[in-house]
């Protein structure tokens, strides 16, 4: 075997490892349990260190959404061309994109503190990832790719951030 389909091969491997560690978010979705709502919490956590550990001006962490949107599509065809599916329980990384969507609205959605905050948007956000609501459920259904597993956790983060407005306006 010649040393260039011995490299080629090991780049596959690596590259399949890396696709794995990525769309799982650290190999969360490799939990049996509830993979997406472990997906959440693990985003929520991500987003806690992201927003305020680092914090980041604005422009920054919405350049950087769209790039890992556009990697997150990428990685997940890949994932699925050599897993041979469609939107696997293990892909999470799905959830930690409509988390971060929320996180860039997080001025308009706080709730009295940071806490409940989370807390609502936990809760909120699986009640409508898990519901797939138009068009959510379109996207889910009908685009069999990256984008159609991403959109559907991105609209469930847009109705996240319309029902906190609402919850804003009555408190």
């Amino acid at each position: 075997m010649d040393l260039g389909l011995q490299l080629s091969q090991l780049y596959k491997l690596q590259m399949k490892n890396f696709t794995r560690f990525f769309i799982s978010i650290f190999f969360v979705g490799y939990i049996k349990f509830a993979p997406g709502t472990w997906g959440s919490l693990v985003s929520l956590l991500i987003m806690f260190i992201l927003f305020n550990i680092f914090s980041l001006p604005l422009f920054i962490l919405i350049i950087s959404f769209i790039l890992l949107f556009f990697l997150s599509s990428y990685l997940i065809n890949y994932f699925s061309s050599f897993t041979n599916s469609h939107d696997s329980k293990h892909i999470v990384i799905d959830e930690l994109l409509g988390v971060f969507f929320i996180f860039l609205f997080y001025e308009l959605i706080f709730v009295y503190n940071d806490l409940i905050t989370y807390l609502l948007i936990f809760f909120i956000f699986r009640f409508f990832d898990i519901s797939k609501i138009f068009p959510a459920n379109y996207f889910d259904k009908q685009l069999h790719n990256g984008y159609g597993v991403i959109l559907d956790d991105i609209i469930a983060g847009l109705y996240t951030i319309l029902t906190m407005i609402i919850i804003n306006a009555f408190i």
